[in-house]
């Protein structure tokens, strides 16, 4: 049915647009399970519409491209605005509404009781559409925009609680590190349309497989294109926002973690897939910068004691594999993982949830412990959860992280595999860490909390019970080769990677007896680092420690190794400083002064004219026969 969907795909988009309109203008005026159900209606239908086109892609389609109108034209050059739902757009789109469903259904019961319900969901639906505009454009301005949405979109629900300083200060530091970012996509972007002169996404991968850039040029437009990636998808060093980002309510922590904003860099780079596989220096940066993020971030998850705060630091290491992925030319490796990432991580971010809502808003997991009696459903899908994200068979994570080290080891990046593995062992240590001291033990809370705890309503159950199924099912897409079974999630990929002679790591395999041996080492690894764990926490019973007893190495790692501290003294107090000095400068003395003395200036002449005002008719008629004379003079004068 291709011709169907030209006409069909417009509802991809105009969905959410249309109930963040509605809830945005007549929410409040709506029954709070109408604005949810809307919402997340108008999440639910691009899902199903975009099923369908899936559907036909399968059966051959190869792509819908359409320019909808020609946006602007500058001499010579056009540039269109229209949107493009290929194999790449249609993976993204399917996460990005199916995930985004649950989330919104979890949302109703979540939020409830919030005064703000309908502002909420509108928030999340216009969170969405930009999402959405994002991967459906088909160039890069167009991507820009939904860029941009996003960001703004982050900054409204992150700071949603506005009443807490430290939320606004949350929000504000996302929307101002994510600029940083930004301004070196829009560079590359510039840059990219000088050389090119073109943005559309097909028009530049001819332009570059016929008349190929300067490597040079190509290596600059590449590194400027993961600025923009390393701000959006929180990597070294731009990746402080996305902890301080748990300040918003748990849902939207889950959709921005799991399944959009910080996958917006993977997909960008996936996207201009030719142009880094034409630049390999660039290539080097991704992997190298991947690498250290995904060993930072889970160096510091191991002493997180805030709930929220271990699964953000998971997810800043998690995205760190996926550059990883990307920097090795494993570009469909790096989306498989952010599949398979989108669903076990939004089911612990939503489970996580859960917990917090059974202990009347509690996170930290000091204050935890033996929840799995009161709280059996969160319990299960959390540990299938914690499973998938370890990279424990046969769970999703498995499947692609797996995929991402063998790809590593495939390019001899022996360095960067070890590296990789002892990512993943820290990763199961933290997350199996986090479970024991959440749900195992005796309760550690107050008896007013532990009188309270309950198990959550369906809506919020059930979307963990989906995402649990999906964590566990969710790889087998993508199965290892040595199963000798078709990779179902490449080959639907193929149409949109550009393969070149010196890079073909999709069609090149590690031997059988390799293969099986990479995985052991793995899986070796992580339950290694989960009987570590089980025997620390569940037969030691130990407990972190309290705040001000960390000391040492200890104390570095627990304080996130000063990085905002040092961010704080090489970037933020200089620039307050020197704003500080051009105020009292160029505001106090230069501005205000200029305007001040044309005020004095003005009352001052008003003074004096004024006192010539007196009001007797005898000097006006004076002043106007003196100034007569005086005219008839100077003219007299001139003659």
């Amino acid at each position: 049915m291709p011709g169907f969907f030209p006409n069909m795909y417009y509802g991809i988009l105009l969905a959410p647009l249309l109930g963040f309109v509605i809830n945005a203008l007549l929410g409040r005026k709506l029954p709070k399970p109408l604005s949810g159900g809307l919402s997340t209606l108008a999440v639910f239908i691009p899902f199903l519409i975009t099923c369908l086109v899936f559907i036909d892609l399968t059966q051959g389609l190869q792509m819908i491209n359409a320019n909808l109108y020609n946006w602007f034209s500058v001499g010579g050059y056009r540039v269109n605005y229209g949107f493009l739902l290929d194999h790449l757009s249609v993976i993204m789109i399917l996460i990005i509404t199916g995930v985004g469903t649950l989330i919104h259904l979890y949302s109703m019961g979540y939020m409830h009781d919030d005064e703000k319900y309908s502002t909420y969901f509108s928030y999340l639906n216009l969170f969405v559409f930009f999402m959405l505009m994002l991967v459906m454009s088909n160039n890069y301005l167009g991507m820009f925009i939904g860029w941009e949405g996003v960001g703004l979109s982050s900054y409204l629900l992150i700071g949603f609680w506005f009443k807490n300083q430290n939320y606004n200060d949350a929000a504000k530091k996302a929307f101002i590190m994510n600029r940083v970012g930004d301004l070196g996509f829009l560079l590359g972007i510039f840059f990219l349309f000088f050389y090119v002169g073109t943005l559309e996404y097909h028009s530049v991968n001819k332009f570059l497989q016929v008349s190929p850039l300067p490597t040079e040029i190509v290596t600059i437009i590449a590194l400027l294109f993961f600025v923009g990636a390393m701000g959006k998808s929180a990597q070294i060093p731009l990746f402080t926002w996305l902890p301080d980002a748990m300040a918003g309510p748990t849902p939207v922590s889950a959709l921005i973690h799991a399944a959009t904003m910080v996958t917006a860099g993977i997909y960008m780079i996936i996207r201009s897939n030719l142009l880094y596989s034409l630049a390999p220096i660039a290539l080097e940066v991704v992997a190298i910068v991947g690498i250290a993020t995904a060993l930072y971030a889970a160096i510091v998850g191991l002493m997180q004691n805030d709930i929220k705060k271990v699964l953000a630091y998971s997810t800043v290491s998690q995205l760190g594999l996926m550059f990883l992925a990307l920097g090795v030319g494993a570009y469909t490796t790096a989306l498989f993982h952010v599949m398979t990432h989108a669903f076990f991580k939004a089911l612990l971010f939503l489970g996580a949830g859960s917990v917090i809502h059974a202990m009347s808003g509690e996170q930290d997991i000091r204050k935890m412990g033996g929840l799995r009696k009161a709280l059996p459903i969160t319990f299960a899908t959390f540990l299938i959860g914690s499973l998938a994200i370890s990279g424990i068979p046969p769970f999703s994570g498995f499947f692609s992280k797996d995929e991402i080290l063998a790809k590593a080891f495939e390019q001899h990046q022996y360095v960067l595999w070890g590296l990789g593995v002892a990512v993943s062992m820290m990763t199961a240590f933290y997350m199996f860490r986090l479970l024991f001291l959440t749900f195992s033990g005796d309760f550690r809370g107050t008896s007013e909390q532990k009188h309270h705890l309950h198990e959550s309503p369906l809506t919020m159950t059930i979307p963990l019970m989906v995402l649990a199924v999906l964590a566990t099912v969710g790889g087998f897409v993508g199965l290892p080769h040595v199963f000798h079974i078709p990779h179902y999630f490449n080959e639907f990929l193929d149409p949109v990677i550009y393969e070149l002679s010196s890079n073909a790591t999709d069609h090149a395999h590690l031997s059988v007896s390799t293969e099986w041996m990479l995985m052991g080492i793995a899986v070796a690894g992580a339950l290694i680092s989960i009987g570590i764990a089980y025997s620390m926490y569940v037969k030691g019973k130990q407990v972190p420690a309290e705040d001000h007893q960390y000391s040492g190495l200890g104390k570095v790692i627990y304080n996130k190794m000063y990085i905002d501290e040092i961010y704080n003294t090489l970037f933020v107090k200089p620039v307050q400083k020197v704003s500080e000095i051009l105020y009292k400068i160029v505001d106090q003395i230069l501005v205000d002064g200029v305007v001040n003395l044309t005020a004095r200036f003005t009352m001052i002449s008003g003074n004096i004219i004024r006192t010539i005002q007196t009001g007797q008719s005898a000097f006006y008629i004076l002043a106007m026969v003196l100034t007569l004379v005086f005219i008839l003079g100077y003219f007299l004068i001139l003659q």
